[in-house]
């Protein structure tokens, strides 16, 4: 009698479009070391479910409503640390590149070459290895290298996690007292968080900040 192998890795895969979830899903689920268990729609209900059910994987977008893909490996990395965790993103972008590896995760794979990358990323990261993108290792390296050469450190985060909270809920029109109710802070402190980032980030209005937010990849236009 022939052994059953491996289990396959579970994976919670978590996009707000749904057809991008299904062409995940019929791309990670053809692979017989792989499988998805769980989807969500967007980055809390991703960390909701990530902490109920034996996943090996989250793959997360990046730009989702309510929690980004960020804002949940950041709080996954905390609270299970032994999941691994992949990012998708739309942006070729070498910050948000630093960003996945300091939230937590293994490297992030562009939504436009998934077809291509999407598995052997999968793999790497269920190997707890990082994935850098194919085309991206010598744009990397140079601007490391660069960096090193003229005393530049690796990009700090321009604001805090709180404020980066606040900037995605003020740009996707939420007024001061929702956003008190759904962080559980007084409007008087959203509204300082706010004072704060705009005086951080040399903008004017709301318009700015939401144009801001989309820049970085909060939100999506």
């Amino acid at each position: 009698m022939t052994q059953p192998g491996p289990r396959p890795a579970r994976i919670l895969l978590a996009d707000d479009h749904t057809l991008v979830r299904r062409g995940v899903r019929l791309i990670l689920d053809a692979e017989p070391d792989l499988t998805v268990v769980a989807e969500a729609a967007d980055g809390a209900e991703a960390v909701t479910q990530a902490r109920t059910l034996d996943v090996d994987l989250a793959v997360l977008d990046i730009a989702m409503p309510r929690q980004t893909g960020l804002q949940a490996a950041r709080e996954l990395a905390r609270t299970r640390p032994g999941l691994r965790i992949l990012m998708l993103t739309m942006y070729d972008n070498e910050q948000y590149f630093f960003e996945a590896l300091r939230a937590g995760a293994s490297g992030y794979v562009l939504k436009s070459v998934a077809d291509r990358d999407l598995v052997e990323a999968c793999r790497a990261a269920l190997r707890d290895e990082p994935f850098i993108y194919p085309g991206a290792e010598t744009t990397l390296i140079r601007s490391y290298l660069d960096r090193a050469r003229t005393g530049v450190p690796i990009p700090e985060r321009a604001i805090t996690e709180r404020e980066e909270e606040i900037l995605k809920l003020v740009a996707e029109g939420h007024s001061s007292k929702e956003i008190g109710d759904l962080l559980v802070i007084s409007p008087k402190t959203v509204e300082r968080h706010r004072a704060n980032l705009l005086q951080k980030l040399g903008l004017r209005d709301r318009l700015e900040l939401t144009r801001y937010a989309i820049r970085v990849g909060l939100i999506e236009p």
